[in-house]
């Protein structure tokens, strides 16, 4: 059993009241939006390189304690660190213990991309055996599938990946698009990360799938061209790559972006537009995937 601490802070206080709380016995401390679920909600999107947003005006503190805490003593500390004049109201709920593993597993089902491609993760049985399932877990690297870009680029490999085509996946994380690839009847197939951690990742579940990849970290130079190029990261670093991945696509081969928010098309298809003409070819819940094909080379 643990006592869970509901505290309402405002976007000048929350970040400090969170690591007062750590230091004054919180076991965990996470920050979100006290008003979600109500038309005041406020996303928040950010990418590497752009000045980070404000937290929510009207934050909420979530402060995970042991029961045998001096849970007035520690709130009052916490409070008094972080500038507080007083402890900012409050609720408690008690948390019971429970099966993190079995829970955490309960919340990802198969997901069917198409009628020829399912996701499936370890513990659960494939829907349909005679589908193309994927194998695979949550887990450091992106891309389980569930997320809207994922499930966009994975569409787009089921209509372009024909056999022995050869592929490329710029900023792999799980390494499914790849997988995904590689069972669809790919050639070669190259992944790359600018993340060691993910590139094991990605090495880990194409041996879970029985299936091969080349993979390697982004510091290292890539040569060579492919017929089909995609890459799900996010607008700044796509837009930043244009010549790299650009210069990947073969003549007559084609390239998919993801990663990209409708709002944002303009400006990744702009910054496309010296190397290879690209146009929106498909959204879900907000994002785009972006998508064009190079000229063949003329003949002599």
């Amino acid at each position: 059993m643990w006592i869970s601490v509901i505290l309402q802070a405002d976007a000048t206080r929350a970040e400090a009241l969170s690591e007062a709380l750590m230091e004054h016995g919180a076991l965990s401390v996470s920050i979100d939006d006290a008003d979600a679920g109500t038309d005041a909600e406020r996303p928040q999107f950010g990418e590497p390189g752009m000045h980070p947003a404000s937290l929510w005006d009207h934050s909420r503190v979530i402060a995970l304690f042991d029961t045998d805490v001096d849970l007035a003593d520690a709130l009052a500390t916490a409070s008094a660190a972080a500038g507080l004049d007083v402890v900012p109201p409050f609720t408690i709920e008690e948390v019971e213990e429970q099966n993190w593993v079995q829970l955490t597993q309960s919340q990802f089902d198969p997901i069917r991309i198409t009628d020829r491609l399912w996701i499936v993760p370890t513990w659960h049985t494939a829907p349909d055996a005679d589908a193309i399932n994927l194998v695979l877990d949550p887990g450091m690297a992106f891309g389980t599938g569930s997320h809207p870009t994922t499930r966009l680029c994975l569409e787009w490999l089921t209509e372009q990946v024909a056999p022995g085509v050869s592929v490329l996946d710029y900023g792999c994380g799980s390494g499914i698009l790849g997988i995904a690839a590689v069972k669809l009847g790919a050639g070669e197939v190259t992944g790359v990360d600018i993340d060691d951690k993910a590139v094991a990742t990605a090495a880990d579940n194409a041996a879970a799938n029985g299936v091969s990849l080349h993979l390697q970290v982004s510091a290292k130079p890539l040569d060579g061209t492919f017929q089909r190029v995609v890459a799900n990261i996010l607008t700044n670093p796509l837009k930043m790559l244009a010549p790299l991945l650009a210069a990947r696509v073969a003549p007559g081969g084609k390239l998919a972006l993801s990663g990209v928010l409708e709002a944002q098309a303009e400006e990744v298809i702009a910054a496309y537009a010296p190397f290879i003409a690209l146009q929106v070819g498909a959204t879900l819940d907000g994002w785009v995937r972006i998508e064009g094909q190079r000229p063949e080379q003329a003949v002599p």
